[in-house]
């Protein structure tokens, strides 16, 4: 049998204690399978949670690491109608995309258009997504519309800026660096401000008192109170991160006097319920936004998978100016 090397872990833990590349076997793909060569994947916070035993989603151990990536698919097992070889696929959580190749049920591929750049593509599956769906799913938002924004220099709230850009509505990005502020407009950031305790006079004061009516957050504590703040009666909050480990504190008159709506979402749980139609269609919106390059994200570095842990210790620095990715490929 074939082998072909994957960065593994047997226990939850530290990365760089648990992690080690190692040679695992790559079988023919079977009926209604496929295996696919890997080209990239990238280093999320996620992936680093889900090693350490701190994520909601434990996968059996051993496991492979890694929750997104692209990759090409270099043959198919019998009853295979729908995926031909060659083809670009993003792979499922399950499949751990960090490794070389692997063999997975074929409906449970993606595939995507050979126009985009598969650097951009093995970013596509997580981030891109949890934007479109909390842009899509909670408010219907009418062109010339204000989103509010915490943690906007994340990849969640970059892709929000940058579709909400090519829609026509308008954004109010939160940050806490100063040098953030042009590197954001210049992406397509309508406002961007630092948080303060006066956060909600500003928002007013940049928005020209407009009724504000969604806002995202990934912090938490007083910085989730700043935004909720700031919105208009009958406003929605929509919490998908909690980065300052805060808990969100919500004040009896914000629910009495405001009407505000409080929401959470997941993107795993979203995969997890929506239709192979629904799937399909938003990625139909999403790819030709990456091949145009209006949808992308920042890339700081390359390593390969040899280097794992070289790269899993730089993904955990602090003020990268992108993503760091594992070029899986050759």
């Amino acid at each position: 049998m074939q082998k072909c090397k994957a960065v593994t872990y047997e226990n939850h833990g530290a990365p760089d204690e648990v992690l080690h590349v190692s040679e695992i076997d790559l079988p023919v793909p079977g009926p209604g399978e496929a295996l696919v060569r890997m080209h990239a994947a990238p280093i999320n916070p996620v992936d680093l949670n889900v090693i350490e035993g701190k994520y909601p989603v434990r996968p059996t151990l051993p496991a492979i690491a890694g929750n997104e990536g692209v990759g090409i698919v270099d043959a198919v097992g019998a009853n295979v109608t729908d995926l031909a070889a060659d083809t670009p696929v993003l792979v499922p959580t399950e499949f751990g995309s960090w490794r070389e190749a692997g063999v997975i049920a074929a409906e449970k591929l993606i595939p995507i258009p050979c126009d985009i750049p598969l650097e951009q593509a093995a970013m596509l599956k997580i981030n891109p997504p949890t934007a479109w769906r909390m842009l899509h799913d909670f408010v219907t938002l009418q062109r010339g519309d204000w989103i509010l924004q915490n943690a906007a220099n994340s990849a969640v709230g970059r892709a929000v800026i940058q579709i909400a850009k090519i829609s026509g509505w308008r954004t109010v990005n939160v940050v806490r660096r100063d040098e953030l502020i042009d590197e954001l407009q210049e992406e397509g950031a309508d406002v961007v401000l630092l948080e303060s305790d006066d956060l909600p006079a500003q928002i007013k004061d940049a928005t020209e008192g407009a009724k504000i009516p969604l806002a995202f957050n990934a912090v938490g504590g007083e910085s989730a109170l700043r935004l909720a703040n700031a919105l208009a009666p009958g406003g929605t909050i929509v919490t998908y991160g909690a980065m300052g480990r805060q808990p969100l504190r919500i004040p009896n008159g914000l629910l009495i006097f405001k009407d505000l709506r409080w929401r959470g979402f997941w993107v795993t749980q979203w995969y997890r319920t929506a239709s192979h139609e629904d799937i399909h269609s938003m990625f139909k919106h999403l790819c030709p936004l990456v091949a145009r390059g209006n949808l992308h994200s920042k890339i700081e570095q390359f390593y390969a998978i040899d280097d794992a842990l070289a790269a899993v210790k730089h993904a955990q620095q602090s003020r990268r100016t992108g993503k760091i990715l594992l070029r899986l490929h050759g």
